[in-house]
């Protein structure tokens, strides 16, 4: 990046040269004072070799230090040339087990969820292919770097640490040998005392402040005044200021600056000028002038060059230790010693440390080399591990505290390391014992979170950018402590005891900063002004949520562990609730003759906060006390006596009655941050932690206090305990119309509180408070979702809670509970629940939302209709509760409870009385429906002489108390059964009716039963049958109705499609259902149908019609009325193309009438087919144009579409368009003259021909040499003879309208303006060749498609292609009429010249360099501009067969040329037939005319088989062209698929069926013709094997192949480095899948500039390899990236999927991924079909994000 002005590079000193590494190390030997000597060499060394210029010269510089500076430390330690003595080291040095590669961005890491001890254990990908991994169910992701891989480390796998490649060293372990035994004595002084000079070097000049002076033994005799202006890193300005501010400081290019700050980027630091110290300062105040206005500015400062230089120095001697020590373990112990010996200041004074406590104020790339370094010394030696894990917890505070103010990212902190030693369960628990790190990492926390409010509890500010900035630094010691404490112990020591019991007092100092944080108050009267903050506060408890847990579960390892545990937190909730009733008056409730004392709170007038981590935590250990039978156990230890229920359940009580009053929209004046907290707190991500716990903490306090006094607290709490304790209350509210919302507001909080008691009763199903276990959870939760919806595997996924390993324990169950379907070409696999698994649905499961509660009800209701039972959603069997929650079924049959239910029936009964709601009887049959249940399953597991006590069934059947003798809540029941206005829950109650009567049975079983009794329970049966047969009756009755309504509307809808056929059919009605007529009429099956030629098929005119899309009228197409068009889209296209190398230099003077054969860039059109007046088009298109320039004005939206080009989309299925096709009768019926002379053969066709062209190419020199004398003029004329019949002068009447010679030059300019991107000219001549080249290249390609899909040619073809390839044909042919007919005339004795030479043109490209059906297509479709001059008979379809004959002749020669047909000895020993004889003829004659130059003869046989493969794609791009154009209908035998058709589209075509025979008919004039051919100099070349030409027939081109595996793309991707950068790794590695080219994509370093505009890499190889359109992988995102221009581009989904059938784009799952055939071969289809910019248009349609997106810069 030098500019013009600064000067050379210096040439190399001759003195370094020839420094000696071997004299120098013997000087040094004898040294006595090593450290001087060394230091001497170093500080007159380094300045001269390193920092020499503005400049880094890397490769030089690498190269004189190797030989001047590390050369003779090398030397020193071998004692021998290093060459011999490192590898003696490395054989004596037993290889290390471990792996240890440090992983680089962007690199695939692998690791096993069945047998890591966490998921930070990885592998690189060669130990993982190696290992027995991979088979199990790994997970993959792509690493940030930084990482090591952890093979071979026993601790961190439970089965398989070693891969195969590291089993082989694991042999002979002994028990931490010494690896120094390996090493001479002298080795080990000399590497000691060499090691430890140089280490201390590199950390004392890298952790160096001063700016110009080194330290004493460095400085220099003679200073210079050279310094850099010194650029560094930071994470708070972006690229484009940085560029912005180098372009004004250093006044440098923009290319110049997007390098300096790519590089300060990747290394942290940059030189950005070299001169003085001046010079350097006057820089640097400009850079940080321009940077501070928002931000702190960046960091310069101006460094003295031999400071850079010794830096420099520094970090090389960083990588060279490193690699020494990679030669021998001996040589690893020994740096790790010299690393961490205690320096003389006591404390913190090893190179170790000094290095990490300066961390933050290095750069990125020192900060990187010595990470890595550690990595490979510190972390590789089991021994020193242990000792760098101690200095690094001893240091712990001080480098968080560092890393927090710092402003680099997590990787490039040495902070960063805890990750390695934290998760080594050795490390970790040694350091909790010995170092006491869990109290040491809480403490640290703490103390970032400062600010508290007046109780102590944790308080955030409004969250700015820069405090979020601070919370996320913080939050990482969150991380570390879950590294801590992710493996759990097995066997306890006391200290262990002792010191998790400090950290876990720790711990709940922590949470108890955070009981009752952001309290929160109801709004009345108006609504909150400023949100209150509440992110900070749930970021903290979802970050916490795994620690919590993980706290837990160590507890719950340890009985002596769990009972203090358990002490210490009831003690600090004490200390919370300390004054629990101070300030609130006590109240007393009473109803049904229970009382209890309480304090007045109401939760709609007082704070109230959603956090309550430590009731929270004590709820945790109270269930594990349960779950490991210590509450029985050792009930003396624990003090369950003094716990106060009331106390235990009042917050969370609170907390849920906050939720309810939300939900009844009391706090609506709270805004949004309010409704987010209630959503978090139910959200599976936090749930676990809070509103689970929050239930299990009520059902804990339920389980110890009378059930009466806890449904009055919850009445009292709720604010309902007015409503239940009056009576008739409910009546007072209905009369007093005006306070709807109020009635409203306690109808809901009376469902919500039924709900919640529901809760508490029926949420068993965690281990410890019901008798199951963790697998009965998970299978609960997958029933209820599935319930809802069938789901794919990542929705579940994410809707199960995930553990600290991100496991959600769903595989193992869920093949129990649902069946797996796999998905189709698109949408993704499926789980459904088996149907048995559906009797286990709870309608009021705890985990469902509103919604997903209404869902499941209607999908479960909906099933048993399908299933045709009754829609009763009877509450199911629960399993029994643990003995510590055993009395809680209590509360079912308590008087409270019966009063409650009781009332509410009551209200339902006098339905028009009271304001009550249908759910919320919904949920009193439910909470009736399990009483029942519960009651049944004590019945049944009754143990002999047992007494049930839950007699639920006999006290509903009481009738009330005496005041209003209200009747039973059975009798209540009954009467509602016949309620007409509760059809819905008619079954339900029936259900209930039914058990209650089981349950009589049961209890009746014991005793005799008596009569009347069961004469009860027939009359209801006998009622209940009526009432079933009634509701048949019905259902019959709606099913018929249904089916006539369903009859109707079909009949109207075949109606409205018979009206309105053109809408349906995307092409023209009449136009197909005549040639249906035509294929079956016998005037032609009889005769063979011929396409060309004089006999030809003559076929009846047809009339055609169609209807326009924009005014609905129908309109007939003549050639005399107004143009009617079809919506077309033009592009440049290489789906074909053998040679995407080739660019067109200069698009105006480039001249397209030939086409290469390679194809290389062609023009193709496609249609949607729709139809419009040319007029209503062009109405259409203007007012799209307004439309762009209005908006354009207004503001700067980009469309899908760009109307500068012309684009617009179809007005009827919005599909891309960028000009419109005129719809034509066949033109050649126009054109065709009477013939009425014989038709000439092909020779004397040629000669009239040839004499025509002649007397024109006169004539246009007549023209063009304006007349100097006259009697030169009449001499010409003389010469002149016309041939007989041969008019030039006659012009021919152009038949077509004004409009349709409009649209004609239209779609003819289009094409000739996209095909070879230049300005839009109609008269230009290239014109006419681009519209025929655009007819032939969209033929070739439909015919490519067909061929590789084994389609039939003339098969059913899709409407629009069919309507696409028949206007695009007839356009082609009668565009000539609008152009020039001596420009059209030029063009044809062009082409013919190039097949019957012709002496007046040179230069034309041999036979081998011309595609023959582009030249052929040419040469018909220009060839009446000929024949409308000549009156002598010959018609138009002779010249059209002889054409055809004459090029089929020159592509046969064609084929026998490059036809490469080895005789790979499958010889056919069959007679030689007809067409093998007549082929070697031919090939015979070829070698004389060649010279000899071809290949000896093969057989026949082969010759012709060659001849007959390569010809037919030509035969059928043929058969396609001139069925298009004369519409002679397709012979049947073309229409099937099968054969190869050879024969039959010969005679289609009128060719003989032995192809040589062409040759014999006219052998006079064919052998002249093939004579010319061949003496082309080209041919000559070929043959002489001096260049290629392209061979028959041409493959088809297919997208690349990809691996089965996606992990093996990954891995390519991430040893892919950026092409600009100097070995710096791609940050987003893009694969181009029509190349395979990888690309560096969406980065400043790789940009390339098009048309004067900067683009990123791919759109940059869009237009080299694809013209315009490519397709991508992102191999890091795992998706598809369709691009088509610059503005256009979206992202498709990806041909990977992984074993549950889903794409996993941006890889966020990591499961691992299989490429999916049929879904490439979808992509690869769109490709074929040209309809990616298609594609991209309706995407960009359904998705305006997309639209936004800077598709340039990817």
């Amino acid at each position: 990046m030098a500019s013009e002005l600064e000067p050379e590079v210096p040439a190399i000193d001759q003195s370094l040269l020839e420094c000696s590494a071997e004299e120098t190390a013997g000087k040094w030997l004898q040294s006595t004072d090593l450290t001087r000597e060394v230091y001497q060499h170093l500080a007159h060394y380094v300045p001269k070799i390193y920092c020499r210029g503005p400049n880094p010269f890397p490769q030089r510089e690498d190269m004189l230090a190797q030989l001047v500076l590390l050369g003779p430390m090398e030397w020193y330690i071998c004692g021998e040339d290093p060459a011999f003595g490192f590898p003696k080291l490395e054989q004596a040095n037993k290889p290390s087990h471990l792996c240890g590669r440090v992983f680089k961005v962007g690199e695939p890491t692998y690791s096993c969820r069945d047998c890591a001890v966490d998921p930070t254990c990885v592998l690189c990908m060669e130990c993982f292919l190696g290992s027995i991994h991979r088979d199990h169910r790994y997970r993959m992701t792509t690493s940030g770097g930084g990482g090591f891989c952890d093979c071979g480390d026993t601790e961190a796998w439970k089965e398989g640490p070693y891969c195969e490649k590291h089993k082989l060293n694991t042999s002979e372990i002994e028990e931490e040998e010494d690896p120094l035994i390996h090493l001479p004595e002298d080795v080990i002084t000399r590497t000691y005392n060499i090691f430890a000079i140089m280490f201390h070097y590199a950390v004392e000049i890298l952790t160096w402040e001063k700016e110009s002076e080194l330290p004493a033994d460095l400085e220099m005799v003679e200073k210079t005044d050279t310094y850099y202006c010194m650029l560094f890193n930071d994470e708070v300005h972006t690229y484009e200021q940085v560029i912005y501010t180098l372009q004004k400081a250093v006044n440098c290019t923009q290319k110049e600056a997007i390098g300096f700050a790519t590089t300060v980027d990747r290394d942290g630091r940059r030189s950005v000028r070299y001169g003085d110290f001046a010079y350097c300062e006057q820089a640097k105040s400009v850079i940080v002038r321009n940077t501070s206005r928002q931000t702190k500015p960046l960091k310069v400062q101006v460094m003295h060059s031999s400071i850079v230089a010794h830096q420099n120095f520094g970090l090389k001697l960083l990588s060279w230790l490193g690699s020494i020590i990679g030669y021998s373990d001996g040589l690893r112990r020994i740096l790790c010693q010299v690393g961490l010996r205690e320096g003389p200041d006591g404390e913190n004074s090893s190179l170790v440390d000094r290095l990490m406590l300066n961390d933050s104020k290095l750069w990125k790339g020192a900060r990187s080399m010595y990470h890595q370094l550690f990595m490979s010394s510190l972390l590789m030696d089991l021994k020193y591990k242990k000792l760098f894990a101690v200095r690094f917890a001893k240091n712990y505070e001080r480098l968080q505290s560092d890393y927090v103010t710092d402003d680099h990212d997590r990787e490039f902190s040495v902070a960063d390391l805890s990750v390695q030693i934290f998760t080594v369960p050795s490390l970790a628990r040694m350091l909790i014992t010995e170092e006491n790190l869990l109290t040491i990492i809480i403490k640290t926390f703490m103390d970032h979170l400062r600010h508290r409010d007046a109780q102590g509890r944790f308080q955030f500010e409004r969250y700015t950018a820069l405090q979020a900035f601070k919370f996320r630094r913080v939050q990482s010691l969150i991380l570390d402590l879950k590294y801590v404490l992710i493996s759990k112990p097995t066997e306890w020591s006391d200290d262990l005891r002792q010191k998790f019991l400090e950290g876990f007092d720790a711990f709940l100092e922590l949470l108890k900063c955070m009981q009752g944080m952001d309290p929160v108050t109801r709004q009345v009267g108006q609504h909150i002004e400023m949100e209150p903050e509440w992110e900070a506060a749930f970021t903290l408890q979802m970050k916490l949520t795994h620690v919590i847990s993980m706290m837990q579960d160590w507890c719950a390892l340890d009985e002596k562990v769990l009972i203090e545990a358990y002490k210490k937190c009831l003690a600090v909730l004490m200390q919370c609730h300390g004054g629990f009733t101070d300030g609130e008056q006590p109240v007393t409730l009473s109803i049904c003759g229970h009382s209890v004392e309480t304090i007045r709170y109401c939760v709609s007038q007082e704070k109230v906060s959603i956090h309550l981590p430590i009731s929270r935590l004590l709820a945790g250990l109270h269930v594990l006390l349960s779950k490991s039978e210590v509450a029985y156990k050792f009930p003396e230890l624990l003090p369950l006596s003094e716990l106060s229920p009331p106390m235990l359940i009042e917050h969370p009580l609170r907390c849920l009655v906050l939720c309810a009053q939300v939900h009844a929209g009391m706090w609506r004046r709270n805004g949004f941050s309010l409704v987010n907290q209630i959503y978090y707190y139910h959200n599976v991500k936090c749930r676990r932690e809070m509103f689970d716990k929050d239930i299990i903490m009520l059902q804990t306090g339920v389980s110890m206090m009378d059930p009466n006094h806890f449904l009055m607290i919850m009445l009292s709490r709720f604010e309902l305990y007015q409503i239940f304790s009056t009576p008739d209350y409910g009546k007072r509210l209905s009369s007093e119309i005006t306070h709807k919302d109020v009635v409203q507001q306690n109808n809901t909080l009376i469902e919500e509180m039924l709900y919640l008691i529901i809760m508490l009763v029926g949420e068993r199903f965690s281990p410890g408070v019901g008798q199951v276990n963790a697998t009965d959870e998970i299978k609960r939760e997958i029933i209820h979702q599935l319930c809802i919806k069938p789901m794919a595997h990542s929705e579940l996924v994410k809707s199960l809670p995930e553990d600290e390993n991100k496991e959600t324990g769903m595989e193992s169950v869920i093949e129990a509970v649902a069946h797996f379907k796999k998905p189709g070409l698109t949408g993704r696999g499926m789980y459904e629940l088996k149907p048995e698994c559906a009797k286990e649905f709870n309608l009021y499961f705890y985990h469902f939302s509103r919604a997903e509660q209404s869902k499941a009800e209607e999908a479960q209701r909906k099933l048993k209709r399908q299933n045709r039972e009754d829609t009763a959603l009877p509450p199911p069997v629960l399993p029994p509760f643990c003995p510590l929650f055993a009395s809680l079924v209590n509360i079912l049959q308590s008087d409270v409870m019966l009063y409650i239910i009781r009332t509410i029936l009551h209200w339902a009964v006098e339905h028009n009385g009271y304001a009550w709601s249908e759910s919320m009887l919904q949920r009193v049959l439910h909470l009736i429906g399990m009483a029942l249940q519960e009651e049944k399953q004590h019945l049944e597991n009754v143990m002999e002489e047992h007494v049930v006590t839950f007699t639920f069934a006999q006290k509903i059947s009481k009738p009330g108390e005496a005041p209003n003798n209200s009747p039973s809540i059975l009798a209540m029941l009954e009467t509602l059964q016949n309620a007409p206005y509760l059809e819905v829950h008619k079954d339900m109650i029936r259900w209930i009716l039914k058990t209650f009567n089981a349950i009589k049975k049961m209890r009746e079983s014991s005793s005799a039963s008596s009569v009347a009794e069961t004469e009860g329970t027939i009359t209801e049966e006998s009622s209940r049958d009526k009432d079933k047969a009634e509701r048949k009756r019905k259902a019959e009755i709606a099913r018929l109705r249904r089916e006539k309504v369903m009859a109707q509307m079909s009949e109207m809808q075949r109606n409205f499609i018979d009206e309105n056929k053109d809408l349906f059919q995307q092409t023209v009605a009449e136009e197909a259902s005549n040639f249906a007529v035509l294929d079956n009429s016998p005037m032609v099956s009889d005769t063979t149908l011929i396409a060309l030629g004089p006999a030809q098929t003559q076929v009846p005119k047809q009339r055609q019609f169609v209807t326009c899309i924009l005014c609905q009228e129908e309109q007939e197409v003549k050639v005399e009325s107004k143009a009617m068009v079809l919506a077309a889209f033009v592009q440049r296209s290489t789906v074909l193309s053998k040679n995407r190398n080739k660019v067109i230099q200069d698009p105006e003077k480039y001249d397209p009438l030939f086409m290469h054969p390679d194809l290389s860039c062609g023009t193709h059109t496609g249609s949607c087919g729709h139809v419009m007046h040319a007029h209503c088009w062009q109405r259409y298109f203007d007012s799209v144009q307004a439309k762009e320039q209005r908006r354009q004005q207004r503001l700067r939206l980009h469309t899908s579409y760009d109307v500068e080009n012309g684009e617009f989309l179809c007005p009827l299925c919005e599909c891309l368009s960028n000009t419109v096709i005129p719809l034509l009768l066949p033109p050649r019926n126009i054109f065709n003259k009477l013939n009425f002379s014989d038709q000439p053969n092909l020779t004397q066709w040629i000669k009239t021909i040839s004499q025509q062209i002649k007397a024109l190419q006169i004539l246009r020199k007549e023209e063009s040499i304006p007349n100097i004398a006259s009697s030169k003029n009449s001499e010409n004329m003389d010469e002149l003879q016309l041939p007989e019949g041969f008019r030039p002068d006659f012009h021919p009447k152009n038949p077509y309208s004004d409009s349709i010679k409009e649209m004609l030059t239209t779609f003819g300019t289009a094409t000739y303006k996209v095909g070879l991107k230049v300005h839009p000219n109609e008269e230009d001549p290239r014109v006419p060749i681009m519209c025929w080249g655009s007819c032939a290249y969209t033929i070739q390609s439909i015919e490519r498609i067909l061929s590789d899909e084994d389609k039939p040619l003339f098969g059913p073809l899709p409407c629009r292609l069919d309507d696409c390839l028949r206007s695009l044909t007839r356009f082609a042919a009668a565009h000539w009429t609008v152009a020039l007919l001596s420009v059209v005339q030029g063009h044809f004795c062009k082409l013919f010249a190039s097949l019957v030479p012709n002496d007046s043109y040179g230069d034309l490209p041999c036979i081998l360099d011309i595609d023959m059906f582009h030249l052929l297509v040419g040469l018909v479709l220009a060839f009446p501009a000929l024949q409308c001059q000549d009156f002598s008979g010959i018609s138009l379809g002779t010249g059209d067969l002889h054409i055809f004959h004459l090029v089929t002749m020159a592509h046969i020669i064609q084929i026998l040329l490059t036809s490469c047909t080895e005789e790979n000895g499958m010889d056919q020993e069959t007679p030689a037939g007809e067409e093998e004889l007549a082929v070697l003829a031919l090939y015979k004659t070829l070698r004389q005319c060649t010279g000899s130059a071809l290949k000896e003869i093969p057989s026949g046989w082969h010759l012709w088989r060659s001849v007959r493969a390569g010809i037919m794609p030509f035969l059928k791009c043929s058969a396609l062209f001139f069925h298009y154009l004369n519409g002679v209908p397709s012979p049947p035998e073309i229409q099937v698929s099968g054969t190869s058709h050879f024969e039959h589209l010969c005679n289609y075509l009128s060719l003989p069926n032995n192809l040589i025979c062409l040759f014999q008919e006219n052998s006079e004039i064919t052998k002249l013709l093939v004579e010319s051919w061949c003496q082309h100099i080209e041919v000559k070349r070929y043959l002489e094997g001096e260049r290629d030409a392209i061979s028959y027939p041409r493959e088809s081109n297919k997208l690349i192949d990809l691996p089965e595996d996606y992990s093996s793309l990954i891995n390519q991707a991430s040893n892919f480095s950026c092409p600009k950068s100097g070995g710096d790794k791609s940050r987003t590695p893009t694969l181009c899948l029509v190349c395979g080219t990888l690309l560096c994509s969406q980065s400043y370093c790789c940009q390339a500039e098009l048309d004067g505009e900067d683009v990123g890499a791919c759109t940059a190889h869009t237009y080299s390899c694809g013209s315009g359109v490519c397709i991508f992988l992102r191999v890091r995102e795992c998706q598809v990236l369709f691009l088509a221009g610059r503005t256009k581009g979206c992202f498709y989904s990806p041909p990977y999927l992984d074993d549950y059938g889903e794409t996993d784009q941006l890889l966020r799952r990591g499961n691992p991924l299989h490429l999916c055939k049929e879904r490439f071969k979808k992509i690869q289809k769109l490709w074929h079909q040209h309809s990616i910019t298609e594609e991209i248009g309706h995407a960009q349609e359904a998705n305006q994000t997309l639209v936004g997106i800077d598709w340039q810069h990817l």
